[in-house]
């Protein structure tokens, strides 16, 4: 004979007080954890979507990043023979040869330094990249100390608004534009004219050509022509798995760093719910002593028990989630391991986090309750009623 299924939520309403107290403890551990998991995929679409999977970077071999890459004026012309790469709509070549740098900048408000990425682009630059739009000003013009700046560094960085002056390279230069790359990469970068940023910074070499193909399937066949050509010490990658290298070293960092905040918070939440299941089972001893008279089996007791715990812990799951999902609406910037570059991202929360913290939080009660439920199925009929 089973226990019906709303035994176990009148229990946990007739222990308000309890229930509420041990679902928030698991609520914080599953926000920590939900939150870790929200960084780290935050950090990944925002490196992700900054690539194209259209596009192919190509960089000198075994380097990490364009940031230590160099490739020289000869090898990129051999690059621009590919006959896969694309064509625009004015008859040029979809190939940009960039340069791309760090610079201190000072943040507004705190004159507190940090790294910013420097890029040097062409005039293809923007086509190859259709998620950045200038929003405000113009592009530099070729030969001029001129520059554009993401609206992440337009916000958040000294000189960087637009008609302000940036000193770096020796120069001053000017911001006479701004433009929005959405939730990508590029909004934390500083754009301009790639010569003149070759000669500001004495850099004789690109970082990295970068060009589209006319069909996206040809690029096994570019990829090996390129790095098998013997004029070249160059490695070519489509641009998505470029940029998803980018931030397997920090996901990872973030990912060990919330599991372990995450398991010492659950360790607490865990012996919470057991407590308070414990208490549950010695508060309610003669009752159990009375279902097991009237013909309830003990697995009937301990599955009640179980439930109840489960119960508790997947009200701190939909709890933590809950209050988890806000932030979504806050921008972050830390350092780029690979690039030593500050990036801004935001928390993102997908389907796949949600499910993850929900188990976790069915675990956690799993746990916590299954020992209070074996004690409670194994109490002897007669004790447990003289107890009334």
């Amino acid at each position: 004979m089973a226990i019906p299924f709303s035994y176990s939520f009148r229990n946990l309403w007739t222990r308000r007080l309890t229930t509420v107290l041990t679902a928030s403890g698991m609520a914080l551990v599953v926000f920590v954890f939900a939150a870790t998991l929200m960084l780290a995929a935050g950090l990944r679409k925002t490196l992700v979507e900054t690539g194209s999977p259209d596009n192919v970077v190509v960089i000198r071999k075994a380097s990490q990043s364009e940031v230590q890459s160099g490739v020289d004026r000869g090898q990129a012309a051999v690059i621009e023979t590919q006959p896969e790469i694309a064509v625009g709509t004015d008859g040029r070549q979809l190939l940009a040869k960039e340069i791309v740098v760090l610079i201190s900048l000072p943040k507004r408000g705190t004159d507190k330094p940090s790294n910013v990425v420097i890029r040097g682009v062409s005039v293809t630059s923007l086509a190859l990249r259709p998620q950045v739009k200038l929003v405000e000003g113009h592009m530099p013009r070729p030969g001029s100390s001129e520059v554009i700046a993401g609206q992440s560094v337009a916000k958040r960085f000294k000189g960087g608004g637009i008609g302000e002056t940036l000193r770096f390279g020796m120069r001053d230069w000017t911001v006479v534009g701004t433009f929005d790359a959405g939730t990508t990469g590029f909004s934390s970068e500083i754009w301009g004219d790639a010569d003149q940023l070759m000669q500001a910074f004495r850099r004789p070499v690109y970082s990295s050509v970068i060009f589209r193909l006319r069909n996206r399937l040809e690029f096994p066949k570019v990829k090996e022509r390129i790095e098998a050509d013997p004029r070249l010490t160059v490695e070519a990658k489509r641009e998505t798995q470029y940029y998803s290298d980018q931030s397997e070293m920090m996901a990872t960092f973030l990912g060990i760093m919330g599991m372990t905040l995450t398991f010492i918070f659950s360790l607490g939440a865990v012996i919470g719910a057991m407590i308070t299941m414990y208490a549950a089972v010695a508060n309610r001893t003669a009752e159990i002593g009375t279902l097991r008279a009237l013909g309830f089996r003990r697995r009937s007791i301990m599955i009640v028990f179980l439930l109840e715990s489960l119960l508790l812990g997947l009200a701190g799951g939909l709890a933590g989630i809950f209050v988890s999902s806000f932030l979504q609406f806050l921008t972050i910037s830390t350092v780029n391991w690979q690039t030593f570059s500050e990036l801004a991202f935001s928390f993102t929360l997908t389907p796949d986090i949600i499910i993850q913290s929900l188990a976790f939080s069915l675990f956690m009660g799993l746990v916590g309750g299954v020992l209070p439920a074996f004690r409670a199925a194994r109490m002897n009929i007669v004790e447990a009623l003289r107890t009334s």
